[in-house]
């Protein structure tokens, strides 16, 4: 069997890993982390499409990567992810129906639509009067082609391309018994939010707001670089310790409104039929790390908060940091079939 290998091309920085098999726990063969100079994952004309696949083929000649079982995933702001609740419906039922549910519920029209959807809770029998819900993940068929064309330019095949958000989920191994829980994705332009209770997908979010935007502040209001910017947010972050607290009153009504985006996905998913109060946060994504944000978090929303350890139970050459930034790359490697 081929050495799987995940690629998370994000629009700072390519994670990828390399490991032994499929599945969970796992067992590092490699890990790299790259700058991605050029600052986009998906290319709008053909030049930097071309300077995309220059990126990744470099990529895995400079790192001898295999590209045998080659693993992606889908930025969330590129695709359009719902979860419906309709009545229960035997698999055939379903097939024929989807194309009409994803005419209600995915704003793109559907021979512009590329479609996947999965059957994440279905009621016993027994249970009259009780929904069934189904994960819809549609995307427009130009964007994937052009989020796959600098791949096939670099003499790559890709495997398996899912979304984001399916590979975080599954790379924090929920169970049904674990408590609700809210996974914030910091990625370097956007933010995702997925609500995971007893083990089962119930929320998904996507909003403007990342990393970049602590960087452009540091850069605005102390009027350093980008370089230095981003090395002052990496070091001092929100720390009321560090630099007597200035930073921290620089950053503070950008990280607000993150909060608000978040409390209002809690508020929201405390109205849903049957749904848990949420009892933790996990961060993910490079942005996670910033100092003195778990605390932060923690006194705005009064819930337990938590770092993404996708390397939990892992063997072989596991990186000495960043673990939170390797959580989407994790989640394609413990993808085993389907």
């Amino acid at each position: 069997m081929p050495n799987p290998l995940a690629f998370d091309l994000g629009n700072y920085a390519a994670k990828v890993l390399v490991t032994h098999s499929s599945g969970y726990p796992m067992n590092v063969i490699r890990a790299v982390e790259t700058y991605n100079p050029l600052g986009l994952s998906l290319a709008s004309d053909e030049p930097t499409a071309e300077k995309l696949g220059q990126l990744i083929a470099n990529i895995f000649n400079d790192n001898a990567l295999p590209k045998t079982d080659v693993r992606l995933a889908l930025p969330e702001s590129l695709v359009s992810t719902k979860l419906i609740s309709i009545p229960p419906l035997t698999d055939a039922e379903l097939a024929s129906a989807i194309n009409w549910q994803a005419e209600q519920h995915i704003p793109i029209p559907l021979e512009e639509l590329s479609l996947e959807y999965q059957i994440v809770f279905r009621p016993d029998k027994k249970e009259h009067g009780q929904q069934m819900r189904v994960l819809l993940v549609g995307a427009r068929k130009s964007i994937i082609d052009a989020y796959l064309d600098p791949f096939f330019r670099a003499g790559i095949e890709p495997t398996l391309l899912e979304t984001q958000t399916m590979a975080l989920v599954r790379s924090m191994q929920f169970t049904p018994e674990d408590p609700s829980t809210l996974l914030v994705h910091y990625g370097m332009s956007n933010t995702t939010l997925s609500i995971v209770d007893r083990g089962e997908l119930r929320f998904v979010y996507t909003f403007a707001g990342g990393g970049q935007v602590l960087t452009k502040t540091i850069e605005t209001a102390v009027q350093l670089d980008p370089q230095q910017a981003e090395q002052y947010k990496r070091s001092y972050g929100i720390d009321a310790a560090q630099l007597q607290g200035k930073l921290r009153d620089v950053l503070l009504p950008a990280l607000h409104a993150n909060i608000l985006e978040i409390q209002k996905a809690m508020q929201f998913f405390s109205t849903q039929p049957d749904a848990q109060p949420i009892k933790r946060i996990v961060l993910s994504g490079g942005p996670a790390q910033l100092p003195g944000l778990i605390q932060y978090i923690t006194e705005q929303l009064g819930v337990e908060v938590l770092l993404a350890s996708p390397f939990n139970g892992a063997q072989g050459q596991i990186p000495q940091a960043n673990h939170p930034a390797y959580t989407v790359a994790g989640g394609l490697i413990m993808r085993t079939a389907g």
